[in-house]
């Protein structure tokens, strides 16, 4: 693959753009680090789904099957970004009341978000109802005598799905795994029969779906042929039992390729399994992608603040750190590293370790990255960083929120602005019996 993963950034001139702007010229403008998403690329990530299930829809609309494309905000829930997915058509698969209030507000209408997670809230469960959104997934049968409890009491009825745990390795990484039977996800298969009875006898509960998500960052069909097989299986017990399943919510996407040598998803493969496993049960079908649709439209766009020399090694210390891209302390996540000069044809590279400011050694995003030659106050980029970089983001340190950029074309706007310190120091307060600072 390029070392660009969508169209939405490459070298013109021997500079990095977003799109048609350059990406110095933001740095100019906002400072750094600073995350930069591309509306060509979100745009790009979402035609691949769109086109792999094409084949599968009849011309009438009526015959194969109909496919929601349900975007998981906790990947990012900028409000642009997500009022860009809701503008091709994207309905949102929430796990709180904050991403629900975030869809809302983004322009997804209600009847097209589904709530996920394992531990909402009466208050949340509550404001759903209200809301009136598409459905709610359960996890777990205390929560399915909750939610009719609140569901009752309101005198409403709430479309469910109940989550299954089909115990399939998605062979991803463990912190992302979810369909293992050892994970916390879902009601286990083997219960799931008396979970369905049971939330067809509660009052406020309308049984019509079966949810099932094992993992993030899948690469290959196989795991999700093994799971939907199972799912299947399902539907048609549940069917005979007396149950009308006409839903089937299949989790998240495709991974995506973050590594230069990473295989491309395979979206074709991906249809072609869903349509393989559970096409024939007449259901609706729902996808909650999140990664594969914001990943690669964005990276973080940091400067480099010193090169040191160390005895054994070389240290690129970027003014961006750990709390503004977890992911590569959290996960050992790699991100390719680029100059936004682009280096000379034939340029030597050699092993850099790419640390951030803050204080921890685990404040660093590559070890012994081959690198080209990257002077003190030049510009680097950390590709394929749209998802899970600023929605994962903090504070420690005491250093601000990172800001976010939306590029289309040859415009380009901040969609969240830098906070100041004092804006920072203005969220808390001192109690009264604190004596005021000296000299305030």
């Amino acid at each position: 693959m390029s070392c660009f993963p969508t169209p939405g950034f490459r070298y013109v001139d021997g500079r990095m753009r977003a799109e048609d702007v350059p990406l110095a010229a933001i740095a100019a403008a906002v400072g750094t680090p600073v995350y930069v998403y591309s509306s060509a690329g979100l745009e790009a990530n979402w035609r691949a789904y769109a086109d792999a299930f094409a084949p599968y829809r009849a011309a009438d609309g009526r015959a194969g099957f109909q496919v929601d494309l349900c975007y998981a905000l906790k990947a990012n829930s900028n409000l642009a970004v997500i009022r860009t997915l809701a503008g091709l058509g994207a309905g949102a698969d929430v796990v709180s009341a904050g991403e629900m209030r975030r869809a809302l507000a983004a322009g997804i209408p209600a009847d097209r978000i589904v709530f996920s997670g394992v531990g909402k809230t009466r208050e949340e469960m509550a404001a759903a109802l209200a809301a009136g959104i598409h459905q709610i997934n359960v996890e777990s049968l205390p929560e399915l005598e909750t939610l009719s409890e609140v569901a009752a009491g309101l005198g409403r009825t709430m479309p469910i799905a109940i989550r299954v745990n089909p115990d399939v390795d998605a062979q991803t990484h463990g912190k992302i795994a979810t369909g293992r039977k050892e994970d916390k996800f879902g009601i286990d298969l083997s219960l799931a029969r008396q979970a369905f009875a049971r939330a067809k006898a509660l009052p406020g509960l309308a049984p019509v779906g079966v949810a099932v998500h094992i993992g993030s960052q899948l690469l290959k069909a196989t795991p999700f042929r093994n799971a939907f097989g199972k799912l299947a299986g399902l539907v048609e017990q549940l069917r005979a039992d007396g149950i009308a399943i006409d839903h089937i919510d299949l989790g998240g996407g495709l991974g995506v390729p973050y590594r230069p040598d990473d295989a491309a998803p395979d979206y074709a493969a991906y249809a072609a399994a869903i349509h393989e496993t559970v096409g024939h049960l007449g259901c609706r079908v729902t996808l909650e992608p999140g990664r594969s649709l914001v990943a690669s439209a964005g990276l973080l766009l940091t400067r480099v603040n010193f090169v040191k020399d160390g005895l054994d090694r070389r240290f690129l210390v970027l003014d961006a750190a750990m709390n503004d891209l977890i992911r590569p302390s959290l996960y050992d996540a790699w991100h390719t590293i680029l100059p936004v000069e682009e280096p000379a044809a034939g340029s030597p590279l050699s092993p850099v370790d790419v640390v951030g400011p803050v204080c921890e050694s685990g404040d660093t995003f590559a070890k012994m990255r081959p690198m080209p030659p990257v002077a003190p106050g030049a510009l680097v980029a950390l590709l394929t960083a749209g998802a899970y970089g600023a929605v994962m983001a903090g504070t420690y340190n005491s250093r601000p929120l990172v800001p976010e950029v939306l590029v289309r074309g040859g415009e380009w706007s901040v969609v969240r602005r830098r906070p100041s310190f004092e804006e920072s120091l203005a969220l808390e307060q001192t109690p009264g019996w604190l004596s005021p600072p000296v000299g305030a």
